[in-house]
């Protein structure tokens, strides 16, 4: 199984490229950031590499960074979500977004990934939202495990704490935060302060 290429990115067309590996071309299907970030033809270039072996094909699916990867293989695991599906919402939502459309419920967000209707954005959210604050979102937005020093207690702690997770500068997430709870109150619970917050900061 493959799971790293490394060599010359000799073409890159709609959704794919050709990477060149010891005189050895392969087909990759990349998302539109992952397209985006590679060198421009001929240069040399890294991917990671999902495989995916079925009787008729050996396809490869690469990925600019680990975070995307992880998005992938988890988004395949969810009825109705293959391989195109997956690829289509991390080119219209990379990582970081991804994870706090479905965390604050976000269906509109969600539904702009071609072949993504309404129904099937609903089972995404439904079936990701406990999952999202453990998945990594990408290093291009410097997140993963951001610390939170001296953060305030009960369910606002704890809504800083997922907003900084979902890649959000602490000063910003505080202020976000603040507006929420000067709007739905101090006793407001946490899912109601992190969709509020996310609304604040996605304006």
């Amino acid at each position: 199984m493959i799971g790293r290429l490394t060599g010359v990115a000799d073409s890159i067309e709609d959704g794919r490229c050709l990477i060149e590996v010891n005189g050895v071309g392969y087909v990759v299907f990349l998302s539109a950031r992952s397209l985006a970030a590679l060198p421009a033809p001929p240069a040399r270039a890294s991917v990671l590499v999902e495989t995916q072996v079925r009787e008729d094909a050996i396809t490869l699916y690469g990925f600019i960074d680990q975070a995307e990867r992880d998005w992938f293989r988890l988004l395949t695991t969810i009825q109705g979500v293959g391989s195109k599906v997956a690829l289509a919402l991390l080119s219209a939502l990379p990582p970081d977004r991804l994870a706090a459309a479905i965390a604050s419920g976000d269906r509109a967000s969600v539904t702009r990934a071609p072949g993504v209707g309404p129904k099937l954005a609903a089972r995404l959210i439904a079936e990701l939202r406990e999952r999202v604050l453990a998945m990594p979102v990408g290093a291009v937005s410097g997140l993963n495990a951001i610390p939170v020093a001296a953060a305030p207690s009960g369910a606002t702690g704890d809504a800083l704490s997922a907003l900084i997770n979902l890649g959000y500068r602490r000063g910003e997430a505080e202020q976000a935060l603040a507006a929420s709870i000067a709007a739905l109150g101090a006793e407001a619970a946490l899912d109601a302060l992190i969709r509020d917050g996310l609304r604040r900061l996605a304006r």
